[in-house]
């Protein structure tokens, strides 16, 4: 009986020494993920400003298509 608690105690160690490695790493592993979060969305945001740009560009080019058509049309 006072074996398997010590094998007990021995193993119960063990895992509360692999929970605090596993915690540290986590902590160390938080601020690249915070990092990668927050990236991710200066990209989004990056993404959206592009497609509003592009999007008022393509409508720029439309129009003028449109006007050289109606110009060389009205000739």
């Amino acid at each position: 009986m006072h074996q398997r608690m010590d094998q007990l105690v021995d193993r119960v160690g063990k895992v509360e020494g692999n929970v605090a490695a596993v915690q540290e790493d986590i902590s160390e592993m938080r601020p690249v993920t915070d990092d990668v979060k927050r990236w991710k969305l200066m990209g989004l945001g990056a993404i959206g400003v592009i497609g509003i740009g592009s999007m008022a560009l393509g409508v720029t080019f439309a129009d003028v298509i449109r006007r050289i058509v109606v110009a060389v049309i009205a000739r």
